[in-house]
């Protein structure tokens, strides 16, 4: 049987980090949890602690379930990601090359979108620990564009701040398009996930 793939949503913890933009990688991963009907909970292999949905994703041609993946959204902060990504990529057997990270993207205006594979981590500070947890660059990346801070505000105030009222309708359009690119990254592979997102 053929690993499943890991869907890390990266953020950081507890409810007064649940609506800033630093968090909008877990956002795309409650609503995927939604589509399977699943709930999160406490990986049990203990370390460094995550909440993981273990799920088939989308359905194959005549009914048949999709294909395994590991939903996680690390307990941790942002900036030590990499201990619960590299916990639960060796509990489930999974290889860095089956590995998508969904992340917030200062250098990406809101409501885009992209996928690549490896590259990286332009500053920021949860792809950096990834890196160095699993020893490789080459798992997948979902940039979800937040844009840059207005005026002098500091990049680290920034993403660390709540999405504005005008904001939220078009936030909830970009998830539910981060949710389809994961899905197509599973179902279809990277390079059709790409032509997909990249040119519609």
């Amino acid at each position: 049987m053929s690993s499943p793939w890991l869907i890390v949503g990266l953020g950081n913890p507890g409810p007064r980090y649940a609506g800033t933009r630093h968090n909008v990688g877990q956002m795309v991963l409650d609503v995927v949890a939604s589509r399977v009907e699943g709930n999160f909970a406490r990986h049990k292999a203990g370390g460094p602690g995550a909440q993981i949905l273990p799920a088939r994703l989308g359905t194959l041609a005549d009914g048949v379930p999709g294909p395994r993946v590991v939903l996680a959204k690390p307990e941790t902060f942002m900036n030590v990601s990499g201990g619960p990504v590299k916990a639960l990529s060796a509990f489930f057997d999974i290889p860095s090359e089956q590995v998508l990270v969904v992340h917030d993207e200062l250098d990406l205006p809101p409501e885009t979108l992209r996928l690549k594979r490896g590259g990286g981590e332009g500053g920021h500070n949860g792809l950096r620990s990834i890196t160095q947890a699993l020893g490789s660059k080459d798992y997948v990346r979902l940039r979800v564009g937040i844009g840059r801070p207005p005026g002098r505000q500091d990049p680290a105030d920034f993403v660390l701040s709540d999405f504005a009222a005008v904001e939220r309708p078009g936030l909830a359009v970009t998830v539910e398009e981060a949710a389809d690119a994961v899905e197509d990254v599973v179902l279809e592979g990277l390079e059709k996930a790409q032509l997909h997102l990249h040119t519609s």
